[in-house]
């Protein structure tokens, strides 16, 4: 089996996604990509802009074809939206194309994260704090199937890092 030169994390928004790839692309010294951002860059407007302006399902096409071009490079860890495994086969591209990890958290946890920084996510715009956890739960069952595809699965409220990045170098050969 191939060594990968590609990790991509998943996992539902607030899992902790950004904060962990960015360590992981340190510990590594590897690059670090987040496709949220380099769609910002990419269509010079914040996601919660192109979400307003051309919707949802413009925005899913969008992060398809930018999944795709990010994972030209080599030895990055990518940190995907909570989203992107659900559209367009991007779970099976990155099963592909690299190591996919879940970042897994309950939906408990996932709220209060979420309910200090609901502002500039689209999805959570017009949901109210007492609304926010069942928004979440019903959400991760929509996605469980697969966020489950998985390689690595790993609860992030824990947050044992260290034990995920010895996973990751056991898989990379490391």
């Amino acid at each position: 089996m191939q060594k990968p030169d590609k990790i991509f994390l998943i996992g539902f928004m607030g899992s902790g996604k950004t904060t962990t790839g960015k360590k992981l692309a340190s510990r590594l010294n590897w690059k670090f990509i987040d496709l949220d951002e380099f769609i910002e860059e990419d269509k010079g407007m914040p996601v919660a802009e192109i979400f307003e302006t051309q919707g949802e399902d413009w925005f899913r096409t969008v992060e398809a074809e930018a999944l795709r071009t990010v994972t030209k490079a080599g030895n990055t860890v990518i940190s995907t939206g909570g989203g992107t495994p659900c559209f367009y086969e991007n779970m099976e591209f990155m099963l592909q194309n690299g190591l996919t990890v879940y970042l897994r958290m309950t939906p408990e946890s996932l709220a209060r994260r979420l309910a200090r920084s609901s502002a500039g996510r689209p999805l959570l715009k017009d949901i109210d704090k007492e609304e926010l956890e069942t928004y979440i739960r019903t959400k991760l069952v929509e996605r469980e199937l697969w966020y489950s595809m998985a390689e690595i699965k790993t609860d992030t409220a824990g947050r044992n890092f260290f034990h995920l990045l010895s996973l990751i170098k056991k898989r990379l050969g490391k």
